[in-house]
């Protein structure tokens, strides 16, 4: 039995994160990973090879489409699919053994296995039992289920599946219109395939800014992407190879099918706490299954903590590093805190979605006065550069202090252009603060200053 200041279950952004930043301040730290691997889902079969070969298809798209444009001339690139598996499973070993170097370094040990909470205080990790005055639960998610599709990860696949696939499709099918479904769905209709993606809601990325969905929706049907919207999916079987996707419309519920060589379920997510006793234990958990918390990350029993997919709020990498630092802090006696009104969410095709903080839809909803703030990237002379000039940014802000209320942008690098959206919401800045601040030239990141004089006299390019 070995005795720790703390032990974190789990080895993804949020674990690893925690678990790190306690051993900074000083505590004796432990964290528990059944995986052959540190990184959790991000890292092994989520964030890091989705963006490896949405990277990879960018620059295919790139010398297939726009190379010509440029003078580039030659033969076009063939796709190996066989080594841009290898590339990506090179970017994940990199990162994986990054976070295995920076355990050491840091001087966290890694219990390898699977855990579980006998009771406050303690974790067993196969044979072993462990002691420690705190717990941390970071263990992440799941792909989330749905009735009558069966997944076998080789025709019907979660976002694991999909990241390896033996060969590519000429047909696919994905279910869902949210952040991973795009980006697969991106992906390999980069590399040839048909896509079409069924939604049960009638527009994309929901919970999204309206006039960002509507605009993205418009860009990747121009890609070659096909869109069904207001379907109820049914079911979905597997024949001789090939799946059929059975569905309903909901404005007439007429049922149709579709056939595809593989299918993607990309529903969303759930929480993912089995093996770890937690029912025995007293937990508390809400009706979607996520453990519940209080404002310092404390579930119902005293020592036991939790962060990151496992509880409430959005299912998000970045959010879970913040709760990880932030329970680490308050266990090292300081204040930790997380600012839920300022987390990016980007999702990583081309063009790059990025948004903060309110919609115009949870502002009217609220009833609050605000002003809008817009600027095409057409308008921005290195993003015409480089043939990405479709999108816009967008700055919400209060109509009589002119605060920042938030943001969404639609255009290149826009996943990069947000956080100094982000920090200026952080410090409580007001669009003109922004507007007022000198911008390189020509930088994409001039479409933010402009948005930002649109608050106010105007933008000086529209």
């Amino acid at each position: 039995m070995a005795n720790f200041d703390l032990i974190v279950i789990g080895a993804g952004p949020g674990g690893y994160v925690c678990a790190i930043r306690a051993a900074q301040l000083g505590l004796k730290v432990a964290c528990v990973e059944g995986r052959e691997t540190l990184g959790g889902t991000c890292l092994n079969v989520g964030c890091i090879p989705s963006k490896a070969l949405l990277n990879a298809t960018h620059h295919l798209h790139e010398a297939q489409e726009n190379f010509p444009k440029m003078g580039l001339m030659g033969v076009k690139p063939k796709v190996d699919w066989a080594q841009m598996l290898a590339y990506k499973d090179d970017v994940i070993a990199q990162n994986t053994k990054g976070i295995e170097f920076l355990f050491k370094k840091n001087k966290v040990t890694w219990l390898k296995g699977w855990a579980s909470i006998p009771a406050a205080g303690q974790v067993k990790v196969g044979d072993e039992l462990h002691e420690a005055k705190h717990i941390v639960i970071a263990t992440g998610s799941e792909a989330a289920s749905l009735p009558g599709v069966t997944v076998d990860e080789k025709v019907i696949v979660t976002s694991t599946g999909a990241l390896a696939l033996e060969k590519l499709p000429k047909k696919m099918v994905v279910i869902g219109g949210g952040v991973i479904g795009l980006e697969m769905g991106s992906v390999y209709a980069r590399l040839g395939a048909e896509v079409t993606v069924i939604e049960y809601l009638d527009r994309l990325i929901p919970g999204n800014d309206g006039e960002i969905a509507k605009t993205f929706q418009r860009i990747l049907k121009k890609q070659g992407m096909e869109f069904i919207l207001g379907a109820a999916v049914q079911g979905a079987e597997v024949k001789k190879g090939k799946a059929s996707v059975t569905y309903k419309l909901r404005k007439d519920d007429s049922e149709h099918s579709i056939e595809a060589d593989c299918v993607l379920l990309a529903t969303g997510r759930k929480p993912y706490t089995d093996g770890l006793g937690l029912e025995a234990l007293g937990v508390t958990l809400t009706k979607r299954g996520q453990i519940e918390t209080d404002a310092h990350y404390a579930t119902s029993v005293k020592g036991i903590h939790a962060i990151g997919d496992a509880i409430t709020g959005p299912m998000l990498a970045h959010k879970a590093e913040d709760e990880g630092m932030a329970v680490a802090e308050i266990l090292a006696g300081q204040a930790g805190h997380v600012n839920y009104g300022v987390i990016p969410g980007v999702i990583y095709t081309t063009p790059e979605v990025a948004s903060v903080g309110e919609t115009e839809e949870t502002l009217k909803d609220a009833g609050r006065a605000y002003k809008v703030g817009k600027f095409s990237f057409m308008g921005n002379g290195r993003a015409k550069a480089v043939f990405q000039g479709e999108g816009f940014v967008k700055i919400l802000v209060d109509a009589e202090s002119d605060r920042i209320l938030g943001a969404h942008l639609i255009g290149p690098m826009a996943g990069d252009l947000i956080h100094e959206i982000c920090v200026a919401m952080e410090f409580g800045a007001a669009a003109e603060d922004l507007a007022r601040t000198c911008h390189a030239h020509p930088t994409f990141s001039e479409a933010v200053r402009e948005a930002a004089l649109a608050c106010g006299d105007g933008a000086i390019h529209a």
